[in-house]
């Protein structure tokens, strides 16, 4: 596979390109599931003329560009930006003044099996174990509701399978008469043992739960009883980061975890018929054959519906009126930059766009005139899809 032309602020390769040349040998190496083949239909479409898009033309000088739709799947390396910038905008009108904390809950090695074979069920068990672990905290040691946002994710750099949800908690709460906020400790929330242990409680409880509902298939209860044991005595790993002390810095980690996908094209360094290289980090890269390389992408594609960004506490969305209303009445006095300005949520594609790349689709990149754009049908095709020119 040759390196395709590359366009000016893009990266020099694409996911795509690998999906559209080696599914097929990625398919006679494992079975692929439902949401697995939308998925890589999806972003073997994506901006290409097979989903239709618009042709941008310069009455001043002549110049025509044409820009195929994005494929909006969520596990495409090419369609978070945008997506991204509009979830920040709507969450930054909900998000507390005040410090906030970044806790890792990481699923063990003993659960990563039964993660695989029921992702939905086990990642669902975790998402909501992390969330009602950091809410139960708050109201036994600061006898306050705090507001948690948690994300999950599912690798490493490397690809490797590691489930694992970040959470974004408020450093306080409002406490549980409503009357007062409570703050917490300026460098400290909860000590990480209690919350792994508590984690551990809530996950292997949830299994046994899902075990007698024979939702998990037929385990034998010798197999099952192994499971348990190793998971009590097992330390769950939770890890603690300093608090973020301003809403920046807290709009800035959102950023970077809410809408992110296990690999971007610009991680990619070399890719051809036979390898695919990746950069991991502290300067390393790993090298595999193509098929290799989508197998363990798609390990880290979701089940259709899952919802990988989830809300509790104050951040719950039944709470935005309510006890999170009455919480910011609460802080006092607000930080100055409780009211920075934030992006319009309501603001147009190509404001979202010039915000974020400072590129303005509605101009001419050559002169600089007002572009008329013309809309382009989409053209499905049995041949690899056609990309937008340069």
């Amino acid at each position: 596979m040759g390196s395709p032309a590359q366009r000016a602020g893009r990266p020099r390769f694409d996911i795509a390109d690998v999906v559209r040349q080696h599914r097929g040998e990625l398919e006679e190496l494992q079975p692929l599931s439902l949401h697995h083949r939308r998925a890589l239909d999806a972003m073997a479409v994506c901006r290409t003329a097979a989903l239709g898009g618009h042709l941008d033309v310069c009455p001043g000088c002549g110049f025509e560009h044409p820009a195929y739709n994005s494929c909006r799947n969520r596990h495409c390396p090419k369609c978070q930006a945008l997506a991204q910038e509009q979830w920040i905008s709507a969450r930054a009108q909900r998000l507390l003044p005040i410090p906030h904390f970044h806790v890792v809950f990481t699923l063990p090695s003993e659960l990563r099996p039964l993660a695989r074979k029921h992702p939905r069920l086990v990642y669902d068990a975790l998402l909501r174990a992390a969330g009602d672990t950091l809410l139960d905290l708050g109201r036994s040691r600061l006898q306050a509701t705090l507001g948690v946002t948690v994300v999950l994710h599912t690798w490493t750099r490397e690809l490797s399978f590691h489930p694992h949800v970040h959470a974004l908690v408020t450093a306080g709460g409002l406490g549980l008469d409503g009357a007062a906020f409570v703050h917490a400790k300026p460098r400290y929330l909860f000590p990480v043992k209690v919350m792994g242990e508590l984690l551990r409680g809530k996950m292997m409880d949830a299994v046994r739960r899902l075990h007698h509902c024979g939702k998990l298939g037929a385990i034998n209860p010798p197999d099952f009883n192994h499971l348990m044991a190793g998971l009590a005595g097992t330390s769950w790993v939770v890890y603690a980061k300093k608090p973020f002390r301003h809403v920046r810095h807290v709009l800035s980690y959102l950023g970077r975890y809410t809408h992110r996908v296990a690999i971007s094209n610009s991680r990619l360094l070399e890719v051809t018929d036979d390898h695919v290289t990746f950069r991991t980090k502290n300067g390393k890269a790993v090298t595999l054959a193509p098929a290799r390389f989508l197998g363990r992408f798609v390990q880290h594609v979701l089940p259709d519906g899952l919802k990988k960004i989830r809300h509790y506490g104050l951040y719950a969305s039944s709470s935005v009126l309510g006890a999170l209303a009455v919480a910011r009445a609460l802080i006092q006095p607000p930080t100055s930059l409780s009211t920075s300005p934030t992006p319009s949520p309501s603001s147009s594609w190509v404001e979202q766009l010039l915000r974020l790349t400072g590129r303005d689709a509605a101009r001419c990149p050559r002169c600089g005139h007002a572009l008329q754009r013309r809309i382009l049908p989409a053209t499905p095709s049995r041949s690899p899809p056609q990309r937008a020119a340069a």
